[in-house]
C-alpha cells in the first residue's frame, strides 16, 4: 500500500523547533524578519533609515520623523509581559498536534497559569481565524449542516437548543482531492444564512454540492452552481459517495474535539474549528507553518480584553 506523502511528511521535531527558536534572541530576530521581509519601513512615514535604542534594543527609532516603535507594536503581541520563547512554544505546540491541545494542557506546557494560558489559546486562535476569513473555496466543494453538543436532555437533533450548528465545506480539486475546508459557526440553518454565507465564503464559479436541506437552495439564489442529493438516512456507499470527504473531515473534527477537550465552551467555538481549519489548510507542509502563524500574527491587531473576559471561566 502507497504511503500518503503528506500523512508520513517530516513536519518539525522538537529538537528542530529548539535549534531555531531556543532563546529569547533568536525568537525577536525571527519576529523582526517575518515583520519586515525585506527592510524595515516606518509605520507613520514609510521611511527606510532607522536606528535602534542601546538602552531599549527592542524599540527601532526612525532617522526621518524619529517616531519610535516596537516590532510587536500593533500586533497579537502587542504590550504582552510573557517571554517570546513561551509564545513560540504555544505556537509550536498549537500548529504541529493533528489533534489540537487544550488550553489546561497548554498552559502546563508553555509553563503559565491557567488564564495566562487561555489568552494564549485564544489570540493564536483569533489569529488562525482571522487568516483564513477572506479565503474564499473555489471549484467543487462539498458542503452539509454539522452540529457540536447536545448532550443535555431534552430534543435531539435539528433544533435543540444544546447544539451550535455550523457549516462544513470542503474545496476538492479536478481530481476530487480535498485542497481546503471552511467552518463556520452559523446562526441556524436559514435559507438568508447560507445565501449570506456562500457570498462571503465561495468564489464567482463555484459548484456546490449538498443534500436535501432546504437551507442549501440560498447558495443558487445567490448565484452558484447548486447540486442537491438526496441521502437521507441511507449508508449506501454509491449514495454517500458525493459527500465522503466532508463527512471523513466531520468524523475526524469531532473525534479531536472530544478527545482533546473534556469540556468545550459554545461561546469559543468558532476558534475552536479556525484551529482544526487553519492546521488541516496547511497540512502540505507542516515545517512551514510556524513561520506562516508568525507571519499572521504580526498582521493581526491586538485582541482587546474584553474578548478574552469570557476565555478565561470557559474552557
Amino acid at each position: 500500500m502507497k504511503k500518503s506523502a503528506i500523512q508520513f511528511q517530516k513536519g518539525l521535531s522538537f529538537s528542530d523547533f529548539m535549534t531555531d527558536y531556543g532563546t529569547e534572541t533568536q525568537c525577536f530576530e525571527a519576529l523582526i524578519k517575518m515583520r519586515w521581509p525585506s527592510e524595515f519601513e516606518c509605520p507613520k512615514c514609510a521611511s527606510k533609515a532607522y536606528c535602534r535604542l542601546k538602552q531599549r534594543n527592542t524599540l527601532f527609532q526612525c532617522n526621518a520623523c524619529h517616531s519610535q516603535t516596537s516590532v510587536m507594536a500593533g500586533t497579537i503581541f502587542h504590550s504582552t509581559k510573557l517571554p517570546l520563547t513561551k509564545w513560540f512554544l504555544a505556537i509550536y505546540l498549537m500548529t504541529q498536534s493533528k489533534n489540537g491541545i487544550s488550553q489546561l494542557e497548554l498552559a502546563r506546557q508553555v509553563g503559565v497559569s491557567a488564564n495566562t494560558g487561555a489568552k494564549l489559546y485564544h489570540k493564536l486562535a483569533q489569529v488562525m481565524l482571522e487568516r483564513d476569513m477572506d479565503k474564499p473555496l473555489s471549484h467543487k466543494v462539498e458542503i452539509d449542516d454539522a452540529y457540536w453538543g447536545g448532550k443535555k436532555k431534552g430534543k435531539r437533533g435539528r433544533g435543540s437548543k444544546n447544539k451550535m450548528p455550523f457549516i462544513a465545506a470542503v474545496e476538492k480539486d479536478e481530481a476530487g482531492h480535498p485542497q481546503r475546508i471552511k467552518l463556520h459557526v452559523v446562526n441556524g440553518f436559514k435559507k438568508r444564512e447560507l445565501k449570506q454565507w456562500a457570498k462571503k465564503n465561495l468564489q464567482m464559479g463555484t459548484a456546490v454540492t449538498s443534500d436535501g436541506l432546504l437551507c442549501f437552495r440560498g447558495i443558487q439564489e445567490a448565484g452558484y452552481e447548486h447540486k442537491i442529493c438526496i441521502v437521507g438516512n441511507s449508508r449506501d456507499p454509491q449514495k454517500t459517495a458525493p459527500f465522503n470527504w466532508v463527512n471523513t473531515i466531520l468524523g475526524n473534527l469531532k473525534t479531536a474535539l472530544a478527545g482533546t477537550f473534556h469540556k468545550l465552551s459554545s461561546l469559543h467555538l468558532s476558534r475552536h474549528l479556525a484551529i482544526f481549519q487553519y492546521r488541516f489548510n496547511r497540512r502540505f507542509r507542516l515545517q512551514d507553518m510556524i513561520p506562516r502563524l508568525l507571519f499572521a500574527s504580526l498582521r493581526t491587531p491586538p485582541m482587546p480584553k474584553r474578548f478574552l473576559i469570557l476565555a478565561e471561566n470557559h474552557w
